[in-house]
């Protein structure tokens, strides 16, 4: 495609949204230029089963669905590039996209960069991803039936992960670094009054620690008090601290919420700079899954090729 016809639209990032924006414009025959970033695939390429994607009935691996968006896209028209990009000018018109090997101009911008969850930093930790380590409990609380997890954090979003995983586990540690909850007063009422959870005030996880087969089996619990430690056995730790969404190489030129999250208009994917389009978990923080990532990519895409329309472009 790039060697007839210049990118219309650029789309930055490789998850479901930025794909699915890919495969919507290159239907509508507007060209379209992809930058992987530094994760291609986005956070599904950690996630060693997918179960909730439609069309999957006997769930699919997140990278092998993954690549499937990928040349599907490619199949449309969709030019991907394993670029990452580092800033956009939205000074002046068109935009002004650099990324670390090179410079690009194109009338509109699809931002779909996504977010990234927050580890605790543990050496190895990225060993356990898929292997009982989490940081969505709607994604993987299913695999977890009829065990013992743990949830680490103590805001309103590891109480609601703990309280929707007593769904699915037996039972549920919370893990949180204090001696109180930072969460809402009704969520922590709810998770404290909950049977099925319990909590390890003035604990932080020290370790994961497997099995032979490199599976999660249990955590050792570092106390914040007195320094002793414990093992808690445990299948599955969900990570619920938060997550970061990848905004930084915007500059504050978008608008944002408190969190760093774009914001866009209502019911709409366009942002406050006309011609800029935003999709995926880098807008929105509720949902965080990979049908609503693609639907709202498919809706900047539908957005971004009628405002080149009346433009105009």
């Amino acid at each position: 495609m790039s060697d007839q016809k210049e990118p219309k639209v650029i789309i930055v990032g490789s998850g479901p949204a930025g794909y699915t924006a890919g495969i919507y414009l290159g239907r509508a025959n507007i060209p379209n230029l992809l930058f992987e970033g530094e994760q291609p695939g986005g956070q599904l390429t950690i996630t060693t089963e997918v179960e909730n994607y439609p069309a999957f009935p006997d769930g699919i691996d997140g990278p092998e669905l993954m690549m499937k968006f990928r040349a599907q896209a490619e199949r449309f028209g969709t030019e991907i590039k394993g670029e990452t990009v580092t800033s956009i000018d939205m000074s002046s018109r068109p935009f002004k996209v650099t990324t670390n090997a090179g410079e690009y101009s194109v009338p509109s911008v699809i931002i779909a960069s996504g977010s990234t969850a927050r580890w605790l930093g543990l050496p190895g930790e990225e060993d356990f991803f898929g292997k009982g380590l989490s940081a969505c409990a709607t994604c993987d609380g299913f695999f977890f039936r009829d065990q013992e997890i743990a949830v680490v954090g103590g805001g309103d979003t590891a109480l609601e992960e703990a309280i929707y995983l007593t769904n699915f586990a037996t039972k549920v540690t919370l893990v949180h670094r204090r001696d109180e909850l930072r969460g809402s007063k009704i969520m922590q009422d709810r998770a404290l009054a909950h049977p099925k959870i319990e909590m390890a005030w003035n604990s932080t996880i020290d370790k994961y620690v497997p099995d032979e087969n490199g599976n999660l089996v249990a955590v050792t619990l570092l106390d914040t008090v007195n320094g002793e430690k414990r093992d808690l056995a445990v299948s599955g730790c969900f990570i619920a601290i938060g997550h970061t969404p990848n905004t930084q190489f915007l500059g504050g030129q978008l608008t944002m919420d408190e969190n760093g999250y774009l914001i866009t208009n209502a019911d709409r994917t366009s942002t406050n700079v006309e011609g800029i389009f935003a999709c995926g978990d880098v807008q929105d923080h509720f949902y965080r899954q990979a049908i609503t990532s693609a639907g709202t990519g498919c809706m900047a895409a539908m957005e971004s090729e009628r405002w080149l329309g009346e433009n105009g472009l």
